[in-house]
């Protein structure tokens, strides 16, 4: 008899990321799985965790959404994983804590997807400091001028 067994927490995160990656990228499951070769059932557990991809699968899903495989673990430390050479609590100074939910949210998302639209990397360079000024409170608005 089999003993089932929850997904492991690399396996869901990986597939986290896999989600985020295909929803920026503005993919279908099913497109995915085509460019892959699998069914669009396959995506759907490997985003979940169910299943673990191989070395050659997270080759092939990081060739076909064009990014390095070590995206696929980016911030997984952080997220309170395997703490590796960093020691607890030893964040960046001044990060926020990484919250997936905001990133998945369809306002992240369109936004994101918006932003890797604009062609020119100065202007989106510029975007983003602009963006994280604001956040930083760092920005002089009129009344202050």
């Amino acid at each position: 008899m089999k003993i089932a067994h929850s997904p492991h927490p690399v396996d869901i995160y990986v597939g986290k990321r896999l989600r985020l990656r295909r929803t920026i990228l503005g993919l279908s499951q099913e497109a995915v799985a085509k460019a892959i070769g699998i069914t669009f059932q396959q995506i759907q557990k490997y985003e979940r965790g169910v299943n673990r991809m191989s070395a050659s699968r997270l080759h092939d899903f990081a060739k076909a959404m064009n990014v390095p495989i070590t995206y696929f673990f980016e911030g997984y430390e952080e997220e309170g994983g395997s703490k590796g050479s960093h020691a607890p609590g030893m964040a960046e100074a001044g990060a926020v804590p990484f919250d997936y939910g905001q990133i998945a949210s369809r306002e992240t998302l369109e936004m994101m997807r918006n932003f890797y639209r604009i062609e020119h990397t100065q202007v989106r360079r510029k975007i983003a400091e602009l963006i994280k000024a604001t956040a930083d409170g760092q920005l002089i608005t009129d009344e202050k001028a």
